[in-house]
């Protein structure tokens, strides 16, 4: 995150160097980190046991619950108690609530050890309400509901196309990589050199990916964001309070539906991770990229990485007191 900053300071010109060739409104080297970061996560899900992920009706009702119901009213609550004399920023949150993560998670839950089956699917049926449901709550949540509150109301204009596209992209492509690289690598050498010798080997590249795309991220608004520190830091504060909510309730009703280490976590990453690359992209396109809004939707993105990874760690430390092992594919990995 220095490292970006630094460089978006120090380099003149490298943002818009960047941000000149756009892969679906996402500047494209930052997508081609995106995707080389999800490549190797989704090329160690053992797809063969998804059916069990399935089959666990309390894992996947909780993950809707917490996605689509709980987290947009979060973000709009948090938005206007604390962005109340700022509507750009307050209508960019909301929009970034709407956005549920269907990429960063996967790196997010795998460093935390937890189910990658799980995180597959609950990405994949995030990505379905994503089309079907992200337009019709955005109308609600930034028209109609202010109008029943008597608060002030936007609108944002955005297609079935470009969620649809957003979703192909940033989950379709590396998603089928990795399904094609599981189904070919293990009838061409077998399950054991599949995931003793091939994953091993890509497996640095989803951290590569990571810290690539973080520096991106930071290089490409680092001007922006030291020069309007107090308005990155307004922007901030309901963030970090979603962002802690929604992983703790989530962590907290997987433990209460005893999921188990694995799936609790995945369920608590999942809730908390959005979506920004559709959440810039919309924000861009509908209020224009020098809009309160888009700057809105890049600092999704840079608060929730650091605090992400934190949560990580947090995991992980409740893995040791739960006295939790790991599956055999995760000491693979």
């Amino acid at each position: 995150m220095v490292l970006g900053l630094a460089l978006g300071r120090a380099v003149p010109g490298l943002g818009p160097t960047l941000d000149a060739v756009q892969l679906h409104g996402i500047s494209l080297p930052i997508a081609v980190g995106l995707l080389v970061m999800m490549y190797p996560p989704l090329a160690k899900v053992r797809y063969d046991r998804l059916g069990a992920v399935t089959s666990d009706r309390r894992l996947l009702v909780a993950s809707l619950v917490l996605n689509w119901v709980f987290g947009p009213a979060l973000m709009f609550a948090l938005a206007w108690m604390l962005l109340p004399d700022l509507p750009e920023y307050r209508t960019g949150l909301v929009i970034v609530g709407l956005a549920r993560c269907i990429a960063m998670v996967i790196i997010w839950n795998d460093l935390a050890c937890g189910d990658r089956e799980a995180a597959a699917l609950l990405v994949a049926l995030n990505s379905v309400f994503q089309v079907v449901a992200f337009a019709g709550l955005g109308w609600f949540y930034l028209t109609l509901l202010p109008g029943w509150l008597g608060l002030e109301q936007s609108a944002l204009d955005v297609s079935f196309a470009q969620i649809a596209v957003s979703v192909l992209v940033f989950l379709g492509v590396p998603l089928l990589a990795g399904y094609l690289s599981r189904i070919l690598g293990e009838r061409a050498r077998g399950r054991e050199w599949y995931e003793d010798t091939f994953l091993p080997r890509i497996s640095p590249l989803a951290l590569l990916g990571l810290l690539f795309t973080i520096v991106l991220l930071f290089a490409l608004q680092g001007e922006r964001i030291t020069s309007q520190p107090l308005d990155v830091a307004r922007i901030a504060l309901p963030l970090l309070a979603y962002f802690a909510i929604m992983w703790g309730g989530g962590y907290a009703l997987g433990n209460a539906l005893g999921l188990g280490y694995e799936r609790t976590t995945t369920l608590a990453f999942t809730a908390a991770g959005n979506n920004f690359e559709l959440a810039i992209a919309v924000a861009v396109a509908t209020f224009g990229v020098t809009s309160g809004q888009a700057l809105a939707g890049v600092v999704g993105p840079l608060i929730e990485v650091p605090v992400l990874v934190a949560l990580v760690y947090v995991s992980l430390a409740l893995r040791r007191r739960s006295g939790a092992s790991p599956s055999p594919t995760q000491e693979t990995a």
